[in-house]
């Protein structure tokens, strides 16, 4: 089975890219962020013509997200338990039937929380604990779970190309990068880090200054997993040609392939 995840900056506007890739890395699940549209708007005959099953949490003009599955997905949530006044669209979770069992898989569009030292870094934060709380519970019904998406959180120094300069970003404060630590000890593991250490691995570039042609990105975009999932782990990669496409996202797709069919 192969999962994906890929912040596309706007479906509308990246549909045909959409299209490219899903012809080209064929996933069987693929978990998108940052739609910027409401479920009523989303492409969805066009997805569904692509052979895929559409699951969507949709919000006008930002955030969003959704979930395309070859399979039929069963027992979805809309939203992050733990706040029933939040209204953003930044959480999905659904359920697959595979031979091998369920296979659970979440997309995630973490709050970015800039600039730090405001209500944004404290929702972010309170968010990053609400999603804890939650996949420790998930934890417990023993599955293979992946947690997928862009968590907005840069977790090593190696995981950006000038480190210092994220040095007042939200995405890089100790208190961001101590809360995906939690997430990861509650018994995840970082499929991309489980399968490489090489350096300059990123999933996002800016738009400014050339960032992409001079490789200064960061890694954002993960895919954690279960021990469940872990154990059946085969590979992971990063989609860096993406970016190079006409009018891109600044965010690339993230792959794994597990022993699940």
């Amino acid at each position: 089975m192969r999962i994906a995840t890929w912040n596309v900056n706007s479906i509308k506007q990246r549909l045909d890219h959409l299209a490219t890739f899903v012809r080209s890395a064929e996933p069987d699940v693929l978990c998108l962020q940052e739609l910027k549209c409401v479920d009523e708007s989303f492409p969805r005959a066009e997805v569904e013509a692509l052979g895929y099953n559409v699951v969507t949490h949709g919000q006008k003009t930002y955030n969003g997200v959704a979930i395309l599955s070859k399979s039929p997905l069963e027992d979805v949530r809309r939203g992050l338990p733990g706040d029933e006044s939040d209204e953003q669209a930044r959480y999905l979770e659904g359920v697959l039937s595979t031979s091998a069992g369920v296979v659970r898989v979440a997309s995630i569009y973490l709050p970015n929380g800039n600039p730090i030292g405001t209500q944004k870094f404290d929702y972010k934060l309170a968010w990053m604990d609400r999603l804890n709380a939650h996949a420790r519970r998930l934890l417990a019904l023993e599955e293979s779970l992946i947690l997928c998406g862009d968590y907005n959180v840069i977790p090593e120094p190696e995981d950006a190309a000038n480190p210092g300069s994220w040095a007042s970003d939200a995405l890089f404060q100790p208190e961001s990068r101590g809360k995906f630590r939690e997430l990861l000890n509650l018994g995840f593991a970082d499929a991309l880090r489980a399968c490489s250490d090489q350096p300059g691995l990123y999933s996002f570039w800016d738009y400014q200054a050339g960032a992409f042609q001079r490789n200064n990105g960061i890694r954002i975009d993960h895919l954690l997993l279960s021990p469940q999932a872990q154990d059946r782990l085969r590979s992971a990669s990063i989609r860096k040609e993406v970016r190079g496409w006409d009018k891109p996202s600044d965010h690339v797709p993230v792959m794994v392939d597990l022993d699940i069919e």
